[in-house]
């Protein structure tokens, strides 16, 4: 069957944010109970700064405020970190990074580098292989 629009949720992670400094975005907290997969989409605009880089950091909790979390270890990763982070030449682009680990609840951080101009980034959860089907619509 050719249908994902009811076997996923999405979450918002990161609002569509124009960036001109090093301020890490820190996103929000996302809750996988009811879902056995998650995969996060960063989603660039432009990025007018020159040398700019920005590093993504994806932290993993069993408490709802992520106390006591860890950085998520490469073994439960799909993808890396570093092929999720980007640089001054990655305007509009995407990047994914996958969670396969088993704490309940993760946070994506986006942490720039040299950047003083203004760099187009927002990020969202997918949440998939749902225990019960269909998932809403819209997202909650």
């Amino acid at each position: 069957m050719r249908d994902l629009h009811n076997k996923i949720d999405l979450k918002r992670v990161i609002s569509p944010v124009s960036v001109a400094d090093n301020t890490a975005q820190v996103g929000q907290i996302i809750d996988r109970q009811g879902f056995k997969s998650l995969e996060y989409a960063i989603l660039l605009g432009s990025i007018a700064d020159a040398d700019a880089t920005f590093t993504v950091l994806l932290e993993e909790s069993d408490d709802s405020s992520m106390t006591g979390a860890n950085a998520v270890d490469d073994r439960d990763l799909l993808g890396t970190e570093a092929l999720a982070g980007f640089q001054y030449d990655s305007d509009n682009a995407c990047r994914k990074l996958g969670y396969i680990g088993n704490k309940r609840y993760t946070r994506l951080t986006i942490t720039p580098a040299n950047n003083s101009s203004a760099a187009l980034i927002c990020a969202g959860a997918i949440l998939g292989n749902p225990v019960s089907m269909p998932t809403a619509n819209p997202p909650a």
